[in-house]
């Protein structure tokens, strides 16, 4: 097996969140917590698949089952992040400002996260990044 498999799809998320962390401070985001946390521009979980899919295709070949494998599991973890994760963080700022409002409620239910999914232009621009690091390396 090559180490090129394991090492450059975790080289392309670690740039990624390298790159949210950046817009975020650029948009007077606080930044400090963006390497633990979901959702975001550009999505880190598509640029983990994106690069692991391409740099598998590109060693085990295109048409092996290997590849088969690991684009089947991008387009789970993609459509994870753009639905059911992106319909949780909507449910969470509900649920914050229901709370937010509820004095019988704010003591007992600390404020939720929020930011858990993706749009579609965040997780295409994981993986167009994810892709692109696994062709340069």
């Amino acid at each position: 097996m090559s180490y090129e498999i394991f090492l450059v799809p975790i080289l392309a998320m670690l740039i990624v969140q390298a790159i949210k962390i950046i817009l975020d401070a650029l948009n007077d985001k606080s930044p400090a917590k963006d390497l633990a946390r979901y959702g975001g521009m550009p999505s880190g979980h598509a640029a983990l698949v994106g690069a692991l899919a391409m740099k598998v295709g590109m060693i085990d070949g295109f048409y092996s089952s290997t590849f088969a494998i690991a684009l089947i599991l991008a387009f789970l973890i993609v459509r994870d992040a753009t639905g059911l994760r992106r319909h949780l963080g909507k449910h969470g700022e509900v649920l914050n400002i229901l709370i937010k409002d509820d004095k019988k409620f704010k003591p007992r239910f600390p404020k939720l996260q929020d930011r858990l999914g993706h749009t579609p232009a965040q997780v295409t621009v994981g993986l167009l990044i994810g892709m692109a690091i696994s062709i340069l390396i």
